[in-house]
């Protein structure tokens, strides 16, 4: 019984050991996503012409989950009408982003984009999604450099952290 136990410590440290490293190697692929659909956003609006809402219900079935969601909620606020495009913006943030890797600081670029979003000519739109895409540029060599830091010593430790339990327990 103790071994079972102790195998059950074990195999549940490890995997929360392995489920932070996941999310360090999701954020970096999250973070190229993110940047695709903001280029994709970016042709659609200076060289496609297309309304704002129809772009992002472009962007959400060519995008993977969980960056897809985002502007399929964009694109739902944008159709209803109700709220500005600053205020459509905000409120998909906030209702998916928990279900992404990012961390805060690829949040605060997105909302600092969003705020200009839709208030600009075309060419200056395209100067912010520049902006935000070499602010995403950044953001993604930070996430890299966390994954190839981290993500090896989180694995151990979660298995390091169960052996710990069990050999203190016996």
């Amino acid at each position: 019984m103790k071994i079972l136990g102790a195998i059950l410590i074990i195999v549940a440290t490890t995997w929360v050991g392995f489920e932070f490293a996941r999310r360090l190697s999701d954020r970096p692929r999250q973070l190229r996503q993110l940047k695709v659909a903001l280029q994709s956003l970016e042709s659609e609006i200076m060289y496609g012409l297309t309304p704002l809402s129809e772009a992002s219900k472009h962007i959400a079935k060519q995008m993977p989950k969980p960056i897809s969601y985002f502007f399929q909620s964009f694109a739902e606020r944008l159709n209803k009408g109700e709220v500005s495009v600053h205020k459509a913006w905000e409120e998909s943030l906030n209702d998916t982003w928990h279900m992404t890797a990012l961390c805060k600081g690829e949040l605060e670029v997105m909302s600092q984009f969003g705020a200009t979003l839709g208030q600009h000519d075309r060419e200056h739109q395209q100067k912010q999604i520049r902006l935000t895409l070499s602010h995403l540029e950044r953001e993604e060599g930070d996430a890299i450099e966390a994954q190839n830091r981290y993500e090896k010593m989180l694995k151990s430790l979660g298995f390091l952290t169960g052996l710990l339990i069990v050999i203190l327990m016996m």
